[in-house]
């Protein structure tokens, strides 16, 4: 870190007409992440017409603003409608959307955009301070520890979003198999594709995902035949404001969660969705109240967005400095680099360091906004919750076909759309779980990629998975997640033996604000 391009990257930052770019583009990033369907990459896309005159810094700063505001935008309608606005948001429609049907609305939203401002302004710091030395950390991480990364994020299945984990594990296992759907990705053979050239690439994630959640609910609305003004007459529409002592009373679920996300955006090709389910799983994992989960625990609104935003951060860090997109986002804003004339890795850090700074420098600035322009974007959506459903049904309704639709420009999305919307009415109507389904979906070809791709490196040695270090301590991590709930639980202790009642489920001392 040169302390002389840090101060005066944040002096060129501080400029005003800099200030208002990375306000508007944490609005934009808002708007189209909060959009089933239309996620932040997308927005990028769109804006880069606008870049193309704008100069290298002023077009990298925008889309950079509307990257971290994207990343916080899924949770308005995860939690408001169990509609995540990106996949990155599934993990936060597990508590978010029961605190809503609680009459906690605000109060879910409110935890969220404090957890996404302390994830992204973490990630920030983390890039301003140690940026060099963790790209060169991500270099040593192969498919060896992509597979157990995948395996640890699978292991979360049987505990969420169904109270049986039988029926847990087995929506997971129809959603690793949806996975398979396609070329084969080692030998590039068809399978399962029933001679379809829609399937040839597989099937896309967001139409399944706003299938299985927006569609479904809409189809239990209307034949429960439920009025949203009656179900959430008493849902306070305005966001609560957290402040910062009640947020410290999971100040070890943010750090967790915060460090967690960071470490797994740094891993090219992982992203925000992986790294927020992770970190749901681990918090629920350490959490002397499991069964809350699932059921309105803040914990469970918290740990992903805290660790999405992290992740948004961390992904960033290989784009700049290895020339390595993190994600799909930050594939499209190296695209951008190139675009204005810069190559990005190793020669960018010698070459613009004052550029780099500047990025890192508007990704913080823009995760502290989030929490004014946040309140912003859930004030239109927030307001919807006392129309009836006659009206929002239809909403939610248009909203999937677009967002269906615009992945491809493709009907056949739309009719997927429709079909995992019947699939996940029936799985929640029996028990089943939408969520650990696209969980298989999201982790299945991940997995299935490296460990082919490892065993194919070492001819097929086993052993091998076990003998690196780190993919060893990931495996070791997900075998425990695994058994140690089920392990016999020791006989209650007698009632003055219990936690106090001023503690959580952490240990922590309740903290109550007067």
């Amino acid at each position: 870190m040169d302390v002389q391009f840090l101060a005066e990257g944040f002096q060129t930052i501080i400029q005003p007409a800099n200030l208002i770019l990375i306000f508007a583009g944490m609005l934009i990033g808002v708007l189209f992440g909060s959009l089933p369907g239309i996620s932040s990459s997308m927005g990028i896309v769109l804006m880069l017409p606008f870049t193309y005159y704008m100069g290298v810094l002023p077009s990298i700063i925008l889309l950079v603003a509307l990257y971290a505001g994207g990343a916080y935008g899924g949770s308005i309608t995860a939690i408001l409608f169990n509609t995540p606005g990106t996949p990155e948001s599934v993990a936060t429609t597990f508590d978010g959307y029961p605190m809503t049907k609680q009459g906690k609305a605000g109060r879910a939203l409110g935890l969220a955009i404090s957890a996404s401002a302390f994830g992204g302004v973490f990630a920030a710091i983390i890039m301003l301070l140690l940026a060099p030395p963790l790209s060169k950390i991500a270099l040593h991480i192969q498919s060896a520890e992509y597979f157990a990364l995948a395996l640890l994020g699978l292991m979360v299945i049987a505990s969420i979003g169904s109270k049986s984990p039988l029926k847990a594990g087995i929506s997971g296992i129809l959603g690793i198999l949806l996975a398979m759907i396609g070329l084969d990705p080692i030998m590039g053979a068809e399978r399962f594709t029933f001679d379809s050239i829609y399937l040839v690439n597989g099937v896309e994630f967001i139409p399944i995902m706003i299938g299985a959640f927006a569609l479904a609910e809409v189809f239990n609305q209307v034949i429960e035949k439920t009025e949203s003004a009656n179900n959430h007459k008493d849902t306070k529409v305005s966001m609560e404001t957290i402040k910062i002592i009640q947020m410290l009373k999971y100040k070890w679920v943010l750090l967790k969660s915060a460090v967690l996300g960071t470490l797994i955006g740094i891993l090219p090709g992982t992203g925000g969705s992986i790294a927020s389910i992770v970190s749901y799983g681990e918090v629920m994992r350490s959490s002397k109240n499991k069964k809350k989960f699932g059921e309105g625990a803040e914990e469970g609104v918290i740990a992903p967005e805290t660790s999405n935003n992290a992740a948004a951060g961390g992904a960033i860090i290989p784009t700049l400095v290895l020339g390595i997109p993190g994600s799909p986002t930050t594939a499209v804003i190296l695209a951008a680099l190139v675009l204005q004339g810069l190559q990005p890795g190793p020669q960018l850090m010698s070459a613009q360091p004052l550029l780099l700074y500047c990025i890192f420098f508007s990704m913080l600035i823009a995760s502290i906004t989030v929490l004014i322009g946040g309140r912003i974007g859930v004030k239109a959506f927030a307001a919807t919750l006392k129309l009836p459903y006659y009206i929002l049904g239809p909403f939610i309704v248009i909203l999937s076909i677009i967002g269906s639709y615009a992945v491809s420009n493709d009907m056949f999305q739309v009719y997927i759309m429709v079909i995992f919307g019947v699939i996940g009415f029936f799985m929640k109507k029996f028990n089943f779980s939408p969520a650990a389904m696209i969980l298989g979906l999201v982790l299945g070809l991940m997995m299935e990629e490296n460990f082919r791709r490892h065993l194919l490196v070492t001819s097929g040695d086993f052993l091998s998975f076990f003998t690196r270090p780190i993919s060893l301590i990931i495996i070791l991590i997900a075998v425990a997640a695994l058994f140690l709930p089920m392990l016999p639980k020791k006989k209650k202790q007698k009632v003055s033996s219990l936690p106090n009642q001023d503690e959580n489920d952490y240990g922590e001392k309740k903290v109550v604000s007067k």
